[in-house]
């Protein structure tokens, strides 16, 4: 309980830090190698958070989308991992769909996690073998049986007929949400029935929606259907599918990957 108080606090902080900004202009650039914008605002939460959890928590890792990676989380057993703002291209339109991502994994596995989103008021909170909630309500995954019937979140690009074995899938309702964590959030509530997304994802962006989700009665694979470690060499997983059983298996057995 320590650790989801911890991550709770830090969370609802620096959602402070963000909305400062909302009548501000602020400094925005993008990183290099195509990896998407970054703001002030970005850096600005993460040396926050990076400061107020290890104080609190000295002997703990750091793995952060906007801090430079070092080799020192990987002897850790608890390492927190944070990305100060999942969705900053939703952030810098002024939309409402970004959100602060807070987990702490624990060999491999994540234990406390925090998906907030302030300007929808909407904090989801998880810890292993408690439960998952939303604003202090239990939610659980959908129980959505066939795929035909299932509303999924994916890009596009994840329907292209060469992803899929018989070359198309047999998902009917796509849509799309920026922020992965967030994704992972409206599968934990069961709002949608199951998300995708192929290729690299990096931890920061799924570790805690991946324990809303298993908390929530969810099952969490890469998109190749393996079990995802935490706090790896680097940072990352081949994809991710996640949902109700049933349906994240029915996907795992029509892609072709």
């Amino acid at each position: 309980m320590q650790d989801l108080d911890t991550i709770k606090k830090a969370a609802i902080e620096a959602s402070k830090i963000a909305l400062s900004y909302s009548d501000k202009n602020f400094k925005t650039w993008d990183k290099d190698a195509g990896a998407g914008p970054v703001t002030e605002v970005d850096i600005e939460i993460d040396n926050f958070l990076r400061t107020f959890l290890l104080k609190c928590e000295p002997d703990y890792g750091w793995l952060s989308e906007e801090t430079e990676d070092n080799t020192a989380r990987l002897g850790k057993s608890k390492v927190f991992i944070v990305d100060p703002i999942d969705g900053t291209r939703s952030f810098i339109a002024g939309d409402k769909t970004w959100a602060h991502s807070i987990a702490v994994a624990e060999k491999g596995k994540p234990i406390a996690a925090v998906v907030y989103l302030p300007r929808m008021d909407l904090l989801y909170t998880a810890e292993i073998g408690n439960g998952a909630f939303l604003n202090g309500e239990k939610i659980t995954v959908s129980e959505v049986c066939d795929l035909m019937d299932a509303k999924i979140l994916a890009k596009k690009s994840v329907f292209e007929k060469e992803n899929w074995k018989n070359g198309q899938s047999n998902i009917l309702r796509q849509r799309y949400r920026p922020s992965l964590a967030y994704r992972l959030a409206l599968v934990a509530e069961g709002s949608f029935d199951a998300m995708i997304t192929l290729g690299k994802s990096w931890e920061w962006d799924i570790c805690a929606g991946h324990l809303l989700v298993t908390e929530a009665g969810g099952s969490v694979t890469t998109s190749h259907g393996s079990d995802i470690n935490y706090n790896s060499s680097t940072g990352s997983s081949q994809g991710i599918i996640a949902g109700n059983a049933i349906v994240r298996e029915a996907i795992s057995a029509q892609l072709n990957l």
